[in-house]
């Protein structure tokens, strides 16, 4: 819960913290935005209102993805006993995403995608890793245990990284995987490789070339690549770990909040620029 920012939200509906809550909320709650069934819902939505513009696979392939889910969703077995389930939602995820790269002409709605997967993406691997490094650990006696090395694989599985961190570094180490999940520029669910693809995305849409800014979601993300890029490891860690990743969250949501205000705000016929 506390990965996807929602703790304040499941406190109010479910007053006594478990498994079998937190499953609940975070899967198939109608009432919880964040929860998968409305994600799925709300994707499938927005795909309605631009069907003109989408691949028919695209749309086919969101039309089964939402209805797996809302069969699912329908069914009285425990949540926390449907086996597959939750593997079967990451590989539709997936498979949408490579059906939009395979099918899709990649001009300015294809950019669109990308911009928002990819700040999306960094969000979410930041606030994986936050959770484990900043609540998550029990105590300083805990670290390099065992049980602290679960976790960390745990940490790499939740964002599809286990493999490919095992084949660049192989044993867990703190400072290699804060390296591989903020720092790594060819890994495509790293931070900085996520920010440096929407970037690339959002020059594409606005045609203002790359190094310089028009709009002020261009250099803000501008400069949040610039300093993940020339930034290390160590730097990271010895400066606070949480507090960077906090206040990198906080710059990737007002990257967000201009590009709605620059490109989707209505705004009156005087506030627009000669």
């Amino acid at each position: 819960v506390y990965t996807t920012g929602d703790e304040e939200a499941f406190r109010e509906r479910y007053p006594e913290v478990s498994p079998e809550a937190v499953v609940q909320f975070l899967t198939f709650d109608p009432e919880n935005p964040n929860s998968i069934l409305r994600c799925v819902q709300g994707a499938r939505e927005n795909a309605r209102t631009v069907r003109e513009i989408i691949s028919s696979e695209m749309w086919l392939a969101l039309n089964r993805f939402n209805m797996m889910v809302g069969t699912a969703a329908a069914s009285r077995i425990p949540i926390i006993d449907r086996g597959g389930f939750f593997g079967e939602v990451k590989l539709a995820s997936q498979t949408f995403a490579g059906i939009t790269n395979s099918t899709m002409t990649h001009g300015e709605a294809w950019h669109w995608c990308r911009l928002g997967r990819q700040l999306e993406r960094a969000d979410k691997t930041s606030r994986i890793l936050d959770v484990k490094y900043f609540m998550l650990l029990r105590s300083v006696e805990d670290v390099g245990t065992a049980f602290d090395d679960l976790q960390w694989a745990a940490v790499l599985r939740s964002a599809s990284a286990f493999e490919m961190y095992r084949k660049r570094y192989g044993r867990i180490a703190v400072p290699k995987l804060v390296q591989f999940l903020m720092l790594d520029r060819e890994f495509p669910r790293a931070v900085l490789y996520c920010l440096l693809v929407a970037r690339d995305a959002l020059h594409a849409i606005s045609g203002t070339p790359l190094g310089t800014f028009r709009h002020p979601p261009e250099k803000l993300l501008g400069q949040v690549c610039s300093e993940l890029a020339y930034a290390t490891v160590d730097e990271l860690i010895g400066s606070g770990l949480h507090e960077f990743i906090d206040d990198l969250q906080q710059r990737i949501n007002r990257v967000g909040d201009g590009v709605y205000d620059t490109f989707f705000a209505l705004r009156a016929p005087e506030q627009f620029p000669e």
